[in-house]
């Protein structure tokens, strides 16, 4: 007997232990089917899960159960990532409550600390992915520092190197002066700011009285200046392309370059040229063969290669005095303010600075045309398909991509240095020691590269290491290429067409069939979740307060074809409703003793209310198996919905009651053995939505099952001819007309009202005559049939199909009181309306107010005049009626 309610606190963990411990997560290359395997993203093995997890991977999760279920040999390769700069922060931080630093310790010390700490905290997400109902397979667990993604990475950097892709280089970064690394684009977070733009006049050498004025918002880089640019076109400044400015405060002479970097529409149309701290700036100086001169150190300090007076400060130090000082020379001309946008390590939370330094590069350039054929060809598909644009601007406009990190934590440079500076790259020190040997023709000494790679490196290598490359295993040779892979659009550049490039290069096949773009979960306003604006909803507290299905289905009924999903905890609340429904209809079958029949074909049913709702729920598998194979999740979600409470619910079951309660018994068998068999097949839907609460029904349903849902056959969706259910969908439609025309008269449920139809054709009075008892039980009504002579005095009116719908008025209600009420109704709602607009046309209320008060009040007022519609749509028929 299935309890009053569904407790999911109780049930969900009970559930997940059976799937892991029965071996169904497991996957082998033995087993029967086609080969389907999705990698999961690999989360930083120090996070926690958040909203972006919880919907990414309920999506993977999704497509891994359906496809289960479809008989396919299914791999869901689950593992996490070393994150390099994140696990050193917490290891640190922890050393730091000790009073000691990772220098105390030294490299080999302290990484054992990381381990350690990984050992004892680093399961944390892996175990809140199980809550989430991830089937992944647990069993093959990586981790990208692992000995075996450790060799793949050694290997695949040692080919790189000697194929010429991998070099050594002195280049402009993104440096973070907190944490002394490189970091990557995706770790710098760029903050709105208003600042100032300073003009300054450089001397033109050799004319005197004649300036360049250049703007520019950092004035301390000045002193790395080595050009300044106009536009080749720019008919003011061509005369100076070639001649030369006096750089002030430094007085030294640096060349003028005619460059269509330089705007001439934009600010004075001459550019100051910094290569040393900026990027389009680097990129201006390596076409006109500048000189790079460095400014900062790596405490982000000037340096010695600035005048003395400013050595030592850091940048918001100098940059007024440099001001002042431009100001004491006559060479300042003005300030403005300045909307601009300030790179923060979104880590460290200090500013970000270009910053020129000897880092390791890989040279994606080559590589790119591969990953692009991937592609153009068809081998790899984009869904949707708009996303192939971006994937081929950022595969045309690649730049040599970073990937040393000066860290301790991750996986070290597999390359030594001979006392020369000679480089040896090799997979192990030994191989290293026996080239160094050979090139030098005696035993020396070697120091390895102290640089860490970038944990995109690693991660670009997930698809085949985590299959057991470079060894050749059977899962590799079974799985790769992958099925699909499932990601956020934010991380196409940093992630997907990494694994393209290096799977195209290295393994000569693009890592998967196809890639599928989503959105970003946002707040219910649209805005990005931050800690800073307080908008973010942990999923692990909704999962809590609503059960792991609810918040399942609200990410699956998000929209998600690279489109950005508002997320809303009421969503959250209303699926929980769902799912309360799902167990209320169980309950109620099972109280009307529905069980499930050994070879009862539903196909044959003879009562046309059993003939309407399975060829409905075909209808339904059809939708939803369509949906899910055109990866559009939201609206299979949606007909799972609409198919579950509206359909089976709110109509099936109501129904089939006058059968369940009468006389005859075969109709009684028959109509029992249909709610049994649509609420299995809505179980069995469902399950790759909401796992836990359909796992738990169909355990519950019927004894001794020969297996879990899990791993139960998907529906075959069968044509059915639509004359099996259209006499049902007339007598809903007519059911809904009905109460509709009665609510708008405001006529009390427990009134029963008369209603004719004018003028309907033979069919429809046919199909009345058949389902009378339904309309009349379900519409309340005394009477309905057609109407030949007049319409009587006083009657409401609608239109239904082919015939004029009549509900005699006399003995329903009061008329001329029901108007009264109605028209104080209104008046209410014009000062509440009035009230409204006035509030939110005060722009110091909008300005000040919370976003959420301020949108608040506004579904207020929408709501209040859609009432006001309502009421006076409602007066007016009443006073048809009247007249």
């Amino acid at each position: 007997m299935l309890d009053k309610t569904y407790n999911s606190a109780e049930i969900e963990d009970k559930i997940y232990q059976k799937w892991e411990d029965s071996g169904v997560l497991k996957a082998s290359t033995k087993a029967e089917g086609e080969p389907y395997c999705v990698l999961l993203p690999p989360p930083n093995v120090t996070g926690v899960l958040h909203m972006g997890h919880a919907f990414d991977q309920t999506l993977q999760d999704l497509l891994i159960r359906y496809n289960r279920m479809n008989g396919k040999n299914v791999l869901w390769q689950v593992g996490t990532d070393h994150a390099g700069i994140a696990t050193q922060m917490v290891v640190e931080r922890n050393l730091a409550q000790e009073g000691l630093s990772r220098h105390d310790l030294g490299r080999e010390k302290f990484l054992e600390k990381v381990w350690e700490w990984k050992g004892q905290s680093g399961g944390t997400i892996t175990s809140q992915m199980r809550k989430l109902g991830d089937s992944c397979d647990w069993s093959r667990e990586r981790f990208t520092m692992d000995e075996g993604l450790s060799k793949a990475v050694r290997k695949v950097f040692v080919q790189l190197y000697k194929e010429g892709l991998i070099y050594r280089d002195f280049r402009l970064v993104n440096w973070d002066p907190k944490l002394g690394t490189a970091i990557s684009d995706l770790e710098v977070e760029s903050r709105d700011t208003i600042g100032k733009m300073y003009y300054f006049r450089y001397p033109v050498v050799g004319q005197e009285g004649r300036y360049l004025t250049v703007a520019t918002t950092r004035p301390e880089t000045m002193f790395g200046d080595t050009a300044v640019a106009v536009n080749p076109e720019d008919e003011r400044y061509k005369d100076l392309i070639g001649k030369k400015v006096l750089l002030p405060i430094a007085n030294r002479e640096i060349v003028v370059v005619g460059d269509e970097h330089a705007d001439p529409t934009k600010g004075t149309g001459a550019v100051k040229i910094t290569p040393g701290h900026d990027f389009n700036d680097f990129e201006v100086g390596k076409r006109h063969d500048l000189e790079m001169i460095n400014i900062l150190t790596a405490e982000a300090k000037l340096n010695e290669n600035v005048p003395k007076a400013f050595r030592g400060m850091d940048c918001a130090t100098a940059r007024p005095l440099v001001v002042a000082e431009m100001e004491r020379l006559g060479l300042f001309e003005k300030s403005t303010d300045n909307p601009m946008v300030i790179p923060y390590g979104d880590r460290s939370g200090v500013v970000i600075e270009p910053w020129l330094t000897y880092q390791w590069f890989v040279d994606v350039k080559k590589l790119a045309p591969a990953a692009k054929e991937a592609v153009t060809s068809g081998e790899v598909k984009f869904v949707p398909e708009n996303w192939e644009k971006s994937y081929f601007e950022w595969l045309d406009n690649i730049l040599p991509w970073c990937i040393s990190r000066q860290l301790w934590w991750g996986h070290q440079i597999p390359v030594w240095y001979a006392e020369d500076g000679t480089q040896f790259c090799e997979e192990t020190e030994e191989a290293a020691m026996t080239a160094a040997e050979k090139h030098f023709g005696k035993k020396v000494e070697l120091t390895q590269e102290t640089d860490v790679l970038d944990t995109w490196f690693s991660s670009g290598l997930w698809p085949f290491s985590t299959l057991g490359w470079p060894e050749e295993t059977e899962f590799l040779d079974h799985f790769y290429p992958t099925a699909v892979l499932v990601t956020g659009f934010d991380i196409i550049f940093f992630w997907v067409i990494r694994m393209m490039l290096m799977g195209c290069h290295i393994m000569k096949k693009p890592p998967f069939k196809t890639i599928y773009m989503h959105g970003l979960v946002r707040d219910e306003f649209g805005k990005k979740m931050s800690k800073s604006k307080g908008n973010v909803v942990d999923p692990l507290e909704m999962m809590a307060k609503y059960g792991t299905d609810a918040l399942r289905f609200t990410m699956s009924s998000m929209p998600s074809q690279g489109t950005d999903a508002p997320f809303s905890e009421k969503k959250v609340e209303g699926f929980r409703n769902f799912v309360t429904k799902i167990w209320n209809a169980a309950r109620f079958c099972e109280m009307n003793e529905c069980k499930l029949v050994d070879g009862f074909n539903p196909y044959d049913a003879k009562h046309q209310v059993n003939k309407w709702i399975v060829a409905k729920a075909e209808e339904a598998t059809a939708e939803i198996t369509a949906s899910i194979d055109a990866y559009k999740f939201n609206e299979a979600s949606n007909s799972a919905y609409h198919f579950t409470w509206g359909t089976f619910c709110d109509w099936y079951l109501e129904l089939v009651k006058p059968l369940f309660g009468g006389d005859d018994e075969a109709v009684k068998a028959e109509a029992r053995a249909t709610a049994a068999w649509v609420l299995d097949r809505i179980i069995t839907l469902l399950h790759p939505f909401m796992p836990f609460v359909t796992e738990e029904l169909w355990a519950q349903t019927k004894d001794n099952r020969s297996n879990m849902l899990i791993s139960e056959a998907w529906p075959k969706a069968k044509a059915i001819d639509a004359s099996e259910r259209e006499e049902i969908d007339w007598v809903i439609e007519l059911i809904t007309a009905i109460r509709s025309l009665r609510s708008n008269m405001n006529v009390p449920p427990s009134v029963k009202a008369k209603i004719y139809l004018k003028d309907a054709n033979t069919d429809s009075l046919a199909i009345i005559e058949r389902q009378q008892d339904i309309i009349n039980k379900l519409a309340r009504l005394d009477i309905i049939g057609g109407l030949e002579g007049d319409i009587p005095n006083g009657s409401a009116q609608d239109v239904f199909k082919e015939a004029t719908m009549i509900m005699p008025m006399a003995g329903l209600i009061d008329v001329a009181k029901e108007k009264e009420r109605l028209e104080k109704e209104l008046k209410k709602l014009d000062a509440d309306i009035t009230m409204f607009t006035k509030k939110l046309g005060n722009p110091n209320f909008v300005a000040g107010a919370p976003e959420a008060v301020v949108a608040e009040q506004k579904e207020k007022l929408a709501n209040a005049q859609d009432a006001k519609a309502k009421i006076e749509e409602a007066i007016a028929r009443l006073s048809s009626i009247a007249a």
